[in-house]
């Protein structure tokens, strides 16, 4: 019923409430935004979230239609009005805040309004006129919030997933190009920040890449575990008004307007209850983001200086770095990445704490386990290809310096050990330290070895891999 021309009156529960007629949302919507004023963050930010709960609409609707549950009219209405969102359309509509109560009642409310109005346009009808087509009745038929958010928040995390793996691997092809890039380049490794023996700087490129590549897969390993859906549990799992093929029929149309491999769980009850996959794929984000975060540590660590740290590589310096210290060059992008990383182990704890805190038949607490997820994968996957464009593609080697460290290094000492004995090499190491000396004079001032032999255990690659040993008699 309209009161003018730019206003229209739905009802609730809770009485008659005046909207805008320009906006696609309707009363239950409308209250959830006075309700949760919260972050003044919508969740229209998550398009990957508004197009789950599209295809899960849509799907729905072709699922009654095929069961004799709802007119082809009113399934053709909301498929297209759901192809329209799936397309990027409306989502500015999708006003609700992305922590809210109500175990997320109100996105699927504000996503069956949404639907619901613009299927009502596309069938020659006004918004609000909803004797014709009903966001509940018809757009909602079959379902309930609580089997329509969680499998829209699987659906949305597995194409966040994809676009994080993604980032990665652009990221490990970035350090794959500086590994072959400094395969040659010998330098100290260290442990406990300590000098230990030589490496080459291809090596520890290497590493990094290996440590993407490691959690690469398992990302697609959580991936696999959020295709189990409670779609046909309606209210609590038990699947109460869904015809009795409908969680079969809704499942195979989402797989084709999807493509992703879903599958109805196996037990709908336990599925509506449990959110111990979104607790997986969080532990995973976390693993990302800490492996990820020691990774930057490490450049920030590599390039300390440029004269009195490390100094053994240098990062594109991409913006001046004090208001008060000229010429000074900070490494902001590593720092960035970091910062990132924290804020995914926070949320990790979040998605802990949420996910424990489920009562009986329902957790209540997923709109922060979704916002949360979101939040760790959006940000992750950015970090990534921000690292790779605007640090690691544009790292340079101080290859001299690096060499220079391994010549004056007491670390070589312990390739001898096998030609000279861990108590000779003891004693070279500190003679050698005490007297500010290199091993190798101190080797041949004592006889250890000849300079033939010391020349032959000291060459790079001999240092930096596994070589067979030629041991000649230790002299004592």
């Amino acid at each position: 019923m309209n009161t003018t021309a730019t206003t229209r009156i739905e009802h609730d529960l809770i009485g008659d409430r005046e909207l805008p007629n320009d906006v696609y949302y309707g009363v239950h919507t409308l209250r959830a935004l006075e309700n949760f004023p919260i972050t003044g963050t919508a969740i229209s930010i998550y398009p990957d979230l508004i197009r789950a709960l599209a295809s899960i609409k849509k799907a729905a609707a072709l699922a009654n239609r095929d069961l004799g549950l709802l007119s082809d009219a009113h399934c053709q209405a909301i498929g297209a009005a759901c192809d329209e969102l799936l397309a990027g359309k409306l989502h500015e509509q999708f006003v609700v805040d992305v922590i809210q109560g109500g175990a997320g009642t109100s996105t699927n409310m504000n996503a069956n309004e949404v639907i619901a109005n613009r299927a009502l346009e596309l069938m020659g009808h006004a918004k609000g006129e909803f004797q014709h087509l009903h966001p509940n009745e018809h757009v909602n038929l079959g379902q309930s919030t609580n089997d329509v958010y969680p499998s829209a928040l699987k659906i949305a995390a597995w194409h966040g997933i994809s676009g994080l793996i993604e980032s990665m691997a652009y990221l490990r092809a970035a350090f794959e190009a500086k590994a072959a890039e400094f395969k040659d380049v010998l330098k100290m490794g260290r442990t406990q920040l300590q000098d230990a023996v030589p490496m080459t700087l291809g090596q520890e490129f290497t590493t990094y890449a290996v440590m993407l590549a490691e959690d690469e897969q398992r990302l697609r390993e959580a991936q696999q575990l959020i295709c189990e859906l409670n779609m046909g549990a309606t209210a609590i799992g038990t699947g109460i008004t869904a015809h009795p093929d409908y969680a079969a029929r809704v499942i195979a149309h989402l797989r084709a307007i999807t493509g992703i491999p879903l599958a109805t769980a196996p037990n709908l009850i336990e599925a509506t209850q449990d959110c111990g996959a979104f607790v997986q794929l969080s532990g995973v984000l976390k693993r990302v983001a800490t492996k990820l975060s020691k990774s930057c540590h490490d450049l920030r660590l590599l390039s300390s200086g440029p004269r009195a740290g490390l100094g053994e590589i240098n990062l594109p310096a991409v913006q001046a770095g004090s208001s008060i210290m000229p010429g000074k060059v900070n490494p902001v992008i590593p720092e960035v990445v970091n910062q990132i990383a924290y804020e995914v182990i926070g949320n990790d704890v979040t998605v802990t704490f949420a996910a424990e805190a489920g009562q009986l038949q329902l957790n209540a607490f997923e709109p922060i386990i979704a916002h949360s997820l979101f939040k760790s994968v959006g940000h992750l996957s950015a970090g990534c290809r921000t690292l790779a464009d605007r640090c690691v593609s544009g790292i340079t080697a101080n290859v001299q310096h690096m060499r220079d460290a391994v010549t004056n290094s007491i670390g070589i000492v312990t390739a001898l050990n096998p030609y000279i004995g861990y108590a000779h090499a003891t004693e070279v190491a500190q003679a050698a330290h005490a007297s500010g000396g290199s091993v190798y004079d101190e080797v041949l001032k004592r006889g250890l070895m000849t300079r033939e032999q010391l020349d032959a255990v000291l060459r790079p690659e001999t240092l930096t891999q596994p070589v067979p040993l030629n041991l000649a008699p230790r002299l004592s």
